[in-house]
C-alpha cells in the first residue's frame, strides 16, 4: 500500500525485520553488479549497536549516532562507549572540520527536532529545527501527489491509501537525519521530513540551502497490479516527496545528497532511491544516479577513490560505488545504514535484526573495509 514515507525511522525499523541481500546522465543503480576486489579486507570494530544511522570518522576516532538507543557513542576497543546519553532519535553525527567538536541531530517521539553542537568545555549549542520548520516550511514551494488532470477514481484511491489529500503542498514535518561539516565552518543538515537541506552557523542561525524536487512516477499497469490498485490509476502521475537522507561536501565544494523514494521501497514501484549533486550554495540539484533500494547514506571518496561516491543501500544489502557514470557494488553487506570514508578505508554501520516486537535478535555492527 502506498504511504507518504515522511519518517525514515519507520522504514528502517521495518527493514530490520527482514533484511535481504537482495553515462553522466541519470544512471541506474541496477546497471552493474560488479563487486569489490579481493584485496579489500573487512574488520568488525563494534558489535553492540542497534540502529546506527550515521558514523563520523576522524583519524582513529569513530562516532556512532544510534537512533534506537538514543546514544551518541565512540567506538573504543571493540565497543561503542556512550559520550552523549540523552539523544532521543539520534540520527546525524559529524566531527567539526578541525576535530575540536562534533554535532548531532535528534528527533523525539513528539516530533521535536534539534541540531546540537557539542563543544568540550562549553555548553552545547541546541538549535530548534522543528521551530524553523513551523516558521518557514521550506518545501511548501513543492506540490506533491497527483496532477490536477488525474481522474476522480485515481484521486479517491490515493486519498484512501495515504489517508490524506490526493494533491498537497509541503507539510510541516522535521526529521534532521544527517549532518555535514562544511568548509566555511557552517553545518549542513539533510532534513528527511522537511525535504530540504539546511545551513546552520556557529551561532545557531538557520537558513535553507536547498529544497529537493518532487519525484514523479507515472503508474503502469504492472505497478497498479502489484499495488492491488484499480486500473483507473494506470497512467496517473504521482509526485512523491524526495526525503533526503544524507548530505556531504566534496573537496570541490559541491554537495552530494541521497534520497529515498518517498513511497513504497518494495518491488511494487521499483528501486527509486537517488543520488543528487548540488552546487556549493545548495542550488541546481542534478540527479546523478537512481535505482537505489533504500539509499540511507553516502560518503565522498578520497585517495584512489577521489572521484567516487559510496551509497549505503539498506534494502539492497550493499554499499554501491558511483563513479564516471557507472554504479557498481563495492561490498555486499546485510542492513547497511551508514557509510563514511576516511584514511583510505570505508566504514559501514549495519542495523541489528529485530523480532516482530522490535526487540534486537542480532547485533548491529560497525565495520571497516581496508583497501
Amino acid at each position: 500500500m502506498l504511504r507518504r514515507a515522511r519518517s525514515i525511522v519507520v522504514a528502517v525499523a521495518s527493514g530490520a525485520l527482514a533484511l535481504t541481500l537482495a553515462p553522466l546522465t541519470t544512471t541506474s543503480a541496477a546497471a552493474s553488479t560488479a563487486t569489490a576486489t579481493g584485496s579489500t579486507s573487512r574488520e568488525v570494530l563494534a558489535r553492540d549497536v542497534v540502529g546506527p544511522f550515521n558514523l563520523a570518522v576522524r583519524g582513529d576516532a569513530v562516532l556512532v549516532a544510534d537512533g534506537f538507543t538514543g546514544l551518541v557513542s565512540r567506538v573504543t576497543d571493540g565497543h561503542s562507549v556512550p559520550v552523549v546519553t540523552n539523544a532521543p532519535g539520534a540520527a546525524g553525527v559529524e566531527w567539526s572540520t578541525d576535530g575540536s567538536s562534533f554535532a548531532y541531530t535528534t528527533t523525539d517521539d513528539s516530533g521535536n527536532a534539534a541540531f546540537v553542537l557539542h563543544r568540550p568545555g562549553a555548553d552545547d549549542l541546541v538549535v530548534d529545527l522543528s521551530g524553523y520548520e513551523r516558521m518557514h516550511n521550506p518545501d511548501s514551494v513543492n506540490t506533491y501527489g497527483v496532477l490536477p488532470s488525474a481522474n476522480a477514481c485515481a484521486k479517491a484511491f490515493f486519498r484512501q491509501v495515504t489517508q490524506g489529500p490526493a494533491r498537497y503542498t509541503g507539510l510541516l514535518d522535521a526529521h534532521p537525519y544527517s549532518v555535514a561539516a562544511l568548509a566555511d565552518g557552517t553545518w549542513a543538515v539533510a532534513d528527511a521530513g522537511g525535504n530540504d537541506i539546511l545551513r546552520i552557523t556557529t551561532d545557531g542561525t538557520v537558513s535553507t540551502m536547498a529544497v529537493l524536487p518532487p519525484q514523479p512516477i507515472t503508474i503502469t499497469a504492472e505497478q497498479a497490479a502489484a499495488l492491488g490498485a484499480p486500473t483507473c490509476i494506470v497512467g496517473t502521475t504521482y509526485r512523491f516527496e524526495p526525503v533526503p537522507t544524507d548530505v556531504e561536501q566534496a573537496p570541490d565544494g559541491r554537495l552530494w545528497v541521497t534520497t529515498l523514494p518517498g513511497g513504497p521501497e518494495g518491488p511494487e514501484l521499483g528501486a527509486r532511491g537517488s543520488l543528487y549533486r548540488l552546487d556549493a550554495s545548495g542550488g541546481s540539484a542534478f540527479k546523478v544516479a537512481t535505482g537505489f533500494l533504500g539509499a540511507t547514506n553516502l560518503a565522498v571518496g578520497s585517495g584512489r577513490d577521489a572521484k567516487a561516491v559510496f551509497v549505503a543501500e539498506l534494502f539492497g544489502g550493499r554499499i554501491a560505488k558511483v563513479q564516471d557514470g557507472r554504479v557498481t557494488t563495492f561490498a555486499q553487506v546485510a542492513g547497511p545504514l551508514g557509510v563514511e570514508v576516511a584514511g583510505g578505508s570505508v566504514y559501514v554501520s549495519t542495523i541489528a535484526q529485530t523480532d516482530d516486537t522490535g526487540a534486537p535478535v542480532g547485533p548491529g555492527k560497525v565495520l571497516r573495509y581496508q583497501r
